[in-house]
């Protein structure tokens, strides 16, 4: 029977491999190899069959049944018979030949057939294959496609076989006419010529060892002959290059003689192939091969040919490269091949033509002939030796090339000439030069990846140079000598600027390794190398580019450690000294980036070690020489401002250690001759060099500035800087502009006790004329020094006693300067300096008048205080430098101010004049103020001297002013504010006569206080506030507690929000503090607070009138509470406000909470109307009085004073609210109100919404709130119980966890709740009976009821439900009986025979097939089943197991859910006798409940999984219940191939008389309406099989089996097909 089985699965399969869907056919050939892996003879039997009798199948197909059995044949090679081969052989052979199309893969899949075959049959193969080769015959294509095929896979076994088929062959190659077979025959050719070298190339492991080269030799040349002559003149141009590509490996072939003689047209028609294709690779592979072949024969026409394959191998390396791909570089490298072959060979000839090419100015040629150059270099560097100086001089042209890509090569050729001794030699050194040029060329910007993903800028010509330089310097020996010390003269030159850090790096190597050689190989020559830099040059450079360190890749460091090396060729004196301050510079720049490196200090510390260097040096020769180097070099830096100005401080550095004035005078002098004054920087440098050098030279730097205004420059002036006529304005500008600079930084370095006598006479009195100009940049220079001066003059220690006789002129000038300045941008620091000069000359005598003061302060104020916010969050980070700098010398000068007049007075001046801003509507504004006022309130304080005791008269008005911004909406300004509060207090006991070092308890309080302001958090922020009015209250005196509170109330207004809060947090605390002394002034507190109700919108304004209002209504209660029960509805937020209000007073608030429900109770909840047509559905509307008093029972409810209230009526406020709740869901609101909330748009209004539903669960969360119950409100809101409750579908929901927190938080409250609901079982509303149901119900899921012996009343209260009319009540009544089991489990056996009626009942409930009770019935048996009587539960068992069953397959997932997962339950509960009943239960939903694994729901899926779990223990399997738990564990997800596959292996193993059930309930679901789980049923089904003994197969009707399996064939969903084959595959074990 095995043969026609395997024969009907194989055709059925086979029938299915014209499937759609690609994934179908993969599995049909898939289970084909299946069939095969077991039966692989009978399976290629059927196959051929197949194909035999379908003549007609599509090629496509054809194809892929062919692949299927090579993939066979390639795996049971070795097991195959002889008849099978044979069969498979002729197939394969006539599928070949069927058709003349050339290379189609159907032919090429029996070609492969054939192969696979070949490998152990070859003979055969051979047999066949040649009786399709006969002499005279043109063969098919595809059998010489296989030929070549199986002398390429199996060499040894091909080769004896090839001369017979060469013989065969040569006469075919005249009959062939089509182009396209050619291409074949060619390609057999050179597959067969590469096998026959492979074979010779192992003749110690081939089986016949005698082969020899010159067998084949006459054949291949025959074949030689047709191809080159014949074929290689084809216009086809895929058949030119199958030639070329045979003749490469047929060359090796040929004859010694045959080949000489072919050479001359062999290679000049190999070259020609170069114009004719533009894909090249395989030209140049033959070529190269064919080279090889001439060389190995020493043939002499190869000198002939040679300059015609160098022009042609030449151009093939100079065309244009259009892409990076691997056969394009694959092409490169065989012309380079070629290339070294002919340099092995002909040297001479090859540079002869090669080095010529090198002057071209063709950009391509170049390039290609250095790739070239190159690559002999490297590659024939033994024949190149001795051409080294005639490569050298050849490079002249390349290396004046300007193109990129010519440098790189240039570059790359002299990297290959550094290896192999080439820079050695005369010239080497221009090789050298243009390394360190190409380094130097500026650096590239970042650029964007190429279009294959290259990194450009890694490889351009500066970084490819950097990298050369440094590989050669480090790596190759031989250079040493060459590049020291040469490469040291390209360090000063700018032109190699950009190249200091790889030179740097380099010659730091090369020094080292000169050390380890020892001294003398060191020190350098200066005499014999009169091009070095001298130590002097070499210094000035090294430490010039140090000040910008991070440049050019981080030239500072490099160009540090070359100083530090060199120390002994710069001075003896230097290197113990350097060893020591050399590390910490370095350290310092690698514990900064370029980011956080401060170049000041940088600089500081530069200067620094070159003062510690000339110290140490302690010659006047050396350090003049050094000041000359240095001088000479400026020029050079004009490019770079910054290292100029560096230089020059280094010249005044210099110059201040030189003890020789003539030269100090010499360099001072050429210096203001030789400067750029137009260059703002070198300004800056030069009066920065003249500022230096007068610490030790004054007289000769004022001398030399003196000098230089009075020389032939200024001979034609009248005025001392009106002389220029001769020169451009802006010219004179500059100039002026630097002298003014000079005596600025003169006058500030110069030692103190020299200035001040020189101060008028020499420094100031060129100043005065500059005060009209216009241009900034000189009003700039001017500010900046007369603030050095100023200051200058200040530190004097005999400023006390100078006067200052233009001092106020130049106080006004400074404002007039600080006027001129734009009001809405900082950029320059002419305001700071204008500001510090002012500073330093307040200080100075006489003393400015009153009114100069005021416009001092006004002007200073106003340029600072109006600039637009500065980049910065509100804690100060991220301001820009300038800006705190200007804010500091503001600070500086109110406080310079301030202490002209230290009286409260005198205080309140300044604090007038901050006013304005301190009340600014801008947070900005406000934050500078205060800071300000700070400043000037600590300053005030520190200097304060009270000799008699005198009031502070103006405390409040100040406290007033200050106070409010302490709940500022920005965190400093409310810093501030409380240490501005602070001081006050203090200077307060200051006039009150206490000591400065007093320390006032309560007034530290407010430092305490002032950590709280940090949190924005408004709770924490007002309750400071309050503090802090605490504070204030205990030390104001009592006459100035009005003007305090007045200056408050103007803040209610103000338009900081949080400063208005924060007064009436203030007022309050004061009224409550200190009240008793303004009992007069209530009416008009009170008036005032009215008046600011009324006018202000904002609701922070209602609490400070709360207080007030309690009062009122504490002595009219009656009235008030009237006014506010007609207020309108929707309450405002002052009506809202005012109800909590009422709340303050327990007695108050009980009258009102029974008042309210009395009200909420007194009339219907809701009135139906139909709008429209007398049929539509009737909507409801609410009931007015219940509405308002629920609303104001929600008010009442918020405020937390009526909290012990609210416990006392709790159980008749929860139950109202509960049944309010339930009757308003749906209900809408009256008409009247709708379209009052619509219109309105008063900001007043309260922020709830009037929904009837929403403001009782409004009000029922106060309820909770207010009692105590935050936790139970709080597991509502977590689970979205609020929500639920508000909505028709989650009502019941909602109330079931709102009866779970009840008993969880609030259990001992229940009898009482309980009592109260328990009358509504007879309402009239039936959503009123369905809510106290789901309530009730819900609490038997609690133990609490057991404690509190509550359990019997409630299971009598819903049992008598069971009955009601609604189906909701009594679906309810189920789900609270179930709640027993998590309630109370150990009470559910004594009730058990009551509890499983109700549910069995259930299961009945009604004639609807999916009924809400049945369902719940099932979910309620799933709890109880685990905790009844066993005997109970016998009873109902296989009554309840029938009548679920048809639910497994139910439409409807929760059906199926709960039924799946009762029938889990029923199995966990099963004990004794009732196994033996059950058992049977459990083998029929076996099937079930694995496909249902695959059920598109996850609950089904996971519910399976549970009841699989029970089921496994009554199937008494180990094995079985170890997979189960293994894979059906709950949380993980199942590999369901993997879980079934393990489970049919342990049911075939243990339970083989299960099979035929088994399969035939897979039957069933073959048509199950779920995709994947017809899908899993094949599957099941063909894992069953693949466990199954052979003997087993009785059980199945396998006739039955195969037809269905057809049908799902034909399934539409290609899933299911494809498991369908997967099956039909695996039955090949009931062969």
């Amino acid at each position: 029977m095995t043969r026609p089985y395997i024969k009907r699965l194989s055709f059925t399969l086979l029938d299915s491999i014209t499937d759609k869907d690609p994934m179908v056919q993969e599995q049909v050939c898939s289970a084909l190899c299946s069939l095969g892996d077991a039966q692989p003879d009978e399976t290629l039997h059927a196959c051929e069959e197949y194909l035999r009798q379908h003549d007609k199948l599509a090629h496509p197909y054809r194809t892929k049944i062919l692949r299927a059995m090579e993939t066979v044949l390639s795996s049971h090679i070795h097991d195959l018979d002889k008849d099978t081969a044979g069969a498979v052989i002729l197939l394969a052979t006539s599928e070949m030949t069927r058709t003349k199309e050339l290379d189609c893969d159907w032919q090429q899949a029996a070609g492969s057939v054939l192969v696979a075959v070949g490998k152990r049959f070859t003979n055969q193969v051979m047999e066949e294959v040649l009786s399709r080769f006969q002499p005279g015959m043109l063969p098919h294509s595809s059998v010489l496609h296989t030929l070549a095929n199986l002398s390429v896979s199996n060499a040894f076994d091909m080769v004896p076989f090839l001369p017979s088929i060469l013989s065969t062959m040569l006469p075919m190659l005249g009959m062939a006419k089509q182009d396209a077979l050619k291409v074949v025959f060619c390609g057999a050719l050179q597959h067969f010529s590469e096998s026959i070298l492979e074979y010779l190339a192992n003749l110690d492991q081939a089986p016949d060892p005698t082969v020899r080269k010159d067998t084949f030799g006459a054949d291949i040349f025959g074949a030689y002959d047709v191809l080159f002559h014949h074929w290689l003149q084809s216009r086809d141009a895929k058949l030119r290059l199958a030639v070329v590509a045979a003749l490469g490996p047929m060359s090796h072939l040929l004859p010694s003689e045959r080949l000489e003689e072919q050479l001359p047209k062999l290679l000049p028609a190999v070259l020609g192939l170069y114009k004719k294709h533009a894909e090249t690779f395989q030209i140049s592979k033959s070529l190269g091969q064919i080279l090889e072949a001439a060389v190995n024969v020493s043939s002499r026409t190869l000198e002939v040919q040679l300059d015609a394959l160098l022009v042609a191998l030449h151009a093939q390396i100079c065309v244009p490269v259009e892409s990076s791909s691997p056969l394009v570089m694959n092409s490169q490298k065989e012309v380079l091949r070629c290339f070294t072959v002919l340099a092995c060979c002909s040297p001479d000839r090859l540079l002869a033509f090669l080095l010529p090419r090198l002057d071209t100015s063709n950009e391509r040629l170049r390039v290609g002939t250095l790739q070239i150059l190159r690559h002999i270099i490297n590659s024939a560097a033994a024949q190149m030796e001795a051409k080294q100086p005639f490569i050298l001089s050849s490079m002249r042209l390349p290396l004046l090339d300007t193109n990129d890509k010519v440098k790189r090569a240039v570059v790359q050729v002299i990297s290959a000439m550094a290896h192999h001794g080439y820079l050695e030699q005369p010239g080497g050194e221009v090789m050298v030069e243009y390394i360190v040029q190409q380094c130097a060329l500026p650096a590239e910007e970042p650029e964007k990846p190429g279009p294959d993903g290259e990194d450009l800028a890694a490889d351009s010509v500066r970084a490819v140079s950097i990298r050369t330089l440094y590989l050669v310097s480090t790596t190759v020996d031989r250079m040493n000598s060459v590049l020291w010390p040469y490469l040291l003269e390209f360090l000063t030159p700018v032109r190699f600027t950009a190249a200091l850090t790889p030179l740097c790096r380099s010659l730091v190597h090369l020094a080292l390794k000169r050390q380890e050689a020892g001294a003398d190989d060191f020190l350098i020559q200066y005499n014999a190398n009169a091009n070095l830099p001298s130590p002097f040059a070499m210094t000035t450079r090294l430490l010039v580019v140090s000040s910008n360190p991070y440049l050019g890749d981080g030239r500072g460091a490099a160009s540090l450690r070359l100083l530090k090396v060199m120390h002994q060729n710069i001075h003896p004196f230097l290197g113990q000294r350097w060893e020591t301050t050399m590390p910490v510079l370095l350290e310092y720049l690698d514990e900064h980036t370029e980011e956080s490196l401060s170049l000041k200090e940088w600089e500081e510390k530069l200067l620094m070690f070159l003062r510690d260097t000339l110290t140490v040096v302690s010659d006047n020769i050396w350090i003049c020489q050094l000041s000359q180097e240095m001088c000479k070099q400026l020029p050079s830096y004009s490019g770079t401002p910054q290292e100029k100005n560096f230089l020059y401080k280094c010249i005044g550095t210099t110059l201040g250690a030189a003890s020789s004035k003539e030269v100090v005078r010499k360099h001072l002098r050429e210096l203001l001759e030789t400067a750029r004054y137009q260059e703002e920087a070198e300004q800056e440098g030069l009066a920065c060099c003249f500022g230096i050098c007068a610490i030790t030279h004054l007289e000769d730097t004022l001398a030399q500035l003196e000098d230089f205004v009075r020389s032939d420059v200024f001979r034609k002036s009248t005025g001392i800087f009106s002389i220029f006529k001769d020169r451009s304005e802006h010219e004179v500008e500059r100039m002026k502009s630097s002298l003014i600079l000079c005596y600025g930084h003169v006058a500030a370095q110069a030692p103190r006790e020299l200035v001040l006598a020189r101060v008028e006479s020499d420094i100031l009195r060129n100043m005065f004329q500059c005060f009209n100009t216009k241009d900034p940049a000189l009003k700039l220079c001017l500010v900046q020094s007369l603030c050095m001066v100023s200051q200058a003059m200040c530190s004097s220690a005999q400023a006390s006693s100078f006067h200052f006789s233009r001092k106020t002129e130049l106080v006004t000038q400074m404002m007039e300067f600080i006027r001129a300045e734009p009001p809405d941008c900082l950029r320059t620091p002419i305001r700071k300096k204008a500001m510090l000069a002012c500073t330093y000359l307040v200080n100075l005598e006489p003393a400015l008048e009153e009114q100069t003061q005021a416009d001092v302060v006004h002007s200073c104020l106003h340029s600072v205080m109006a600039l637009p916010p500065e980049a910065e969050g509100e804690d100060g980070i991220g301001r820009e430098p300038l800006y705190l700098d200007t804010v500091c010398a503001l600070e500086d000068l109110l406080t310079s101010l301030l202490r002209q007049n230290m009286t409260p007075q005198g205080l309140q001046i300044m604090v007038e004049h901050l006013s304005p801003w301190i009340k600014s509507p801008r947070g900005h504004e406000r934050a500078r103020a205060l800071g300000l006022g700070a400043c000037l309130l600590e300053f005030f304080q520190e200097h304060l001297h009270v000799s008699t005791l005198v009031p502070f008269h103006n405390l409040g008005l100040l406290v007033g002013l200050f106070a409010p911004r302490c709940a500022d909406t920005w965190t400093t300004t409310r810093q501030e504010a409380v240490g501005c509060v602070y001081s006050l207090l203090y200077l307060q006991l200051g006039y009150e006569g206490f000591s400065r070092d007093h320390r006032d308890d309560v007034a530290e309080r407010l430092l305490t206080l002032k950590d709280g302001l940090v949190n924005p958090d408004p709770t924490i922020l007002f309750h400071t506030c309050h503090s802090i009015a605490q504070v204030i209250s205990k030390r104001l005196p009592s006459d100035q507690l009005i003007s305090l509170l007045l200056t408050v109330f103007e803040s209610l207004g103000d338009p900081d929000k949080n400063c208005s809060r924060a007064a009436t947090v203030m007022i309050n605390c004061l009224l409550k503090e200190r009240g008793n002394v303004l009992l007069e002034k209530v009416p008009e507190i009170v008036s005032v607070l009215r008046a600011k109700l009324r006018d202000t919108q904002e609701e922070h304004v209602l609490p400070a009138a709360q207080h007030s209002v309690y009062l009122l209504a504490s002595q009219h209660c009656e009235a008030v509470v009237s006014s506010l029960l007609g207020s309108p509805l929707p309450f405002d937020s002052h009506t809202c406000a005012l109800w909590r209000a009422l709340a303050v007073e327990p007695g108050l608030t009980a009258q009102v909470l029974e008042l309210l429900l009395e009200k909420m109770s007194k009339d219907v909840p809701f009135k139906e109307s139909r709008a429209f047509l007398l049929g539509s559905t009737a909507d409801r509307v609410a009931t007015l009085l219940p509405l308002a008093a629920t609303c104001a029972l929600y008010e009442v409810l918020s405020a937390p004073s009526s909290g012990t209230v609210v416990l006392e009526l709790y159980p008749q406020l929860f139950a109202a609210l509960l049944l309010r709740v339930s009757c308003t869901v749906g209900v809408q609101l009256p008409r009247n109100l709708q379209a009052k909330e619509r219109r309105s748009t008063s900001p007043a209004r309260a922020a709830r919404n009037l929904d009837p539903c929403s403001s009782a669960v409004d009000a029922l969360q106060a309820l909770l709130l207010r009692s105590g119950s935050q936790d139970m409100l709080r597991c509502v809101e977590l689970e979205r119980g609020w929500e639920l409750l508000k909505t028709s579908s989650g009502h019941e929901d909602g109330v079931a966890q709102l009866a779970s927190s009840m008993a969880k938080y609030a259990g001992p409250r229940l009898p009482l709740v309980m009592k109260a609901l328990g009358c509504t079982q007879n309402s009239v509303y039936e959503i009123q009976r369905v809510t106290s149901t789901a309530f009730l119900a819900e609490l038997l899921s609690s133990n609490v009821v057991n404690d509190l012996m509550l359990l019997e009343p409630l299971l009598d209260n819903l049992t008598a439900r069971l009955k009601d009319s609604s189906a909701s009540v009594r679906r309810l009544v189920l789900r609270g009986l179930a709640n027993m089991a998590s309630g109370s489990p150990d009470k559910v056996r004594a009730h058990g025979p009551q509890l499983l009626t109700a549910m069995v009942s259930g299961l009945d409930d009604g004639d609807e097939p999916h009924s809400p009770v049945a369902l719940e019935a099932m979910v309620g048996l799933s709890r109880l089943l685990d905790l009844v009587e066993p005997w109970d539960l016998r009873l109902v068992l296989l009554h309840t197991t029938i009548r679920i069953r048809p639910f497994f397959d139910s439409e409807k997932v929760e059906f199926r859910t709960a039924s799946i997962r009762l029938f889990g339950h029923l199995n966990k509960a099963c004990h004794g006798d009732c196994e033996d009943v059950f058992l049977e239960q459990v083998v029929g939903g076996l099937v079930p409940l694995l496909l249902h694994l695959r059920d598109p729901q996850v609950p089904v899926a996971s519910a399976c999984k549970f009841a699989l779990c029970m089921c496994v223990p009554h199937l008494e399997c180990a094995e079985l219940a170890a997979a189960f738990y293994k894979y059906l564990q709950e949380g993980r997800s199942v590999h369901f191939g993997e879980f079934l596959n393990s489970t049919c292996k342990h049911l075939m193993h243990h339970f083989p008389d299960l099979l035929g059930r088994l399969v035939s309930t897979n039957l069933f679901y073959f048509k199950s309406s779920w995709d994947d789980v017809r899908a899993a049923a094949p599957m099941f089904t063909g894992f069953l099989v693949l466990h199954a003994e052979p003997e087993q197969k009785t059980q199945v009707d396998l006739e039955q089996l195969i037809v269905a399996l057809q049908l799902l064939l034909k399934d539409p969903v290609p899933g299911v097909r494809e498991k369908a084959a997967e099956t039909l595959g695996r039955l090949v074990k009931f062969a």
